[in-house]
């Protein structure tokens, strides 16, 4: 089966299963595994994508999400050009693990679907703190500030990891914040996971110097982290390591 992937999880995903062979493109964004998608025709990025070029490519499928605000208009581009489409649209971690064993079923590998879900589980235990959960902000965007809520993945892993999102009820799957709703929920822990930003120019003090948050206890405490938007923003198997940096971050501050 000839594949193209577009959006970093899917690649990443296809990967894990051991059916990197299969792969005839992927979109710019797909980074991971570099060994493994360095050498594979990349044909824009995931909001900007040239569909001609994947046409040209001539896959049997598209591996494509709706994860991303914009992505419904390339999805449409996709599927009006004829291409044969599977279309991820996670909210949940439950959610992430059905596509994966979606994605493994459709690629005549149900077996290694279920092992690499099976793998990521028990790789991210449920953590029960012996006093409070720590409240965790975790801050897809700076200014404003914007926070997963209950229908997200990254809630999932926080409360996995032992910790509290003082937004995980709110149904929704991300809200923005203005600094003093952010400032107010009083974070024991900030993680920066900022989209489109790679994790060296995360900058803590962008955190700290914030008016009004200098009694916040994720900055009195330093507990400002940086953890990478790859770790936390795809839906795949690397969020096992966004798993074990909030654990890590949790776990230091109980």
């Amino acid at each position: 089966m000839r594949i193209f992937s577009h959006t970093c999880s899917n690649t990443e995903i296809v990967c894990a299963l051991g059916c990197a062979r299969m792969l005839v493109g992927v979109d710019a964004d797909s980074d991971h595994p570099p060994e493994l998608v360095a050498g594979l025709p990349k044909t824009g990025r995931d909001l900007d994508l040239d569909v001609d070029a994947v046409l040209r490519l001539e896959p049997d499928l598209v591996l494509t999400s709706l994860t991303v605000p914009g992505h419904e208009r390339v999805v449409a581009a996709l599927q009006a050009a004829g291409l044969q489409t599977l279309v991820c649209d996670p909210q949940s971690l439950d959610d992430v693990y059905g596509d994966i064993r979606r994605i493994a079923e459709t690629l005549g590998v149900p077996a290694q679907g279920d092992a690499l879900v099976a793998r990521m589980e028990a790789a991210m235990p449920h953590v029960e703190p012996q006093g409070p959960r720590p409240a965790v902000l975790v801050e897809w965007w700076p200014k404003p500030v914007i926070a997963p809520a209950q229908r997200s993945w990254v809630n999932d892993l926080i409360v996995r990891a032992g910790g509290r999102n003082p937004w995980g009820e709110v149904d929704a799957r991300s809200v923005p914040l203005t600094h003093d709703a952010a400032a107010a929920a009083m974070p024991d822990i900030v993680a920066m996971s900022w989209c489109g930003v790679k994790v060296e120019n995360y900058r803590a003090d962008v955190v700290r110097r914030r008016e009004g948050w200098k009694h916040v206890p994720a900055v009195v405490a330093g507990r400002i982290h940086a953890i990478s938007e790859a770790f936390l923003g795809r839906p795949g198997p690397r969020l096992v390591q966004g798993y074990r940096q909030l654990r890590a971050a949790i776990a230091a501050a109980e």
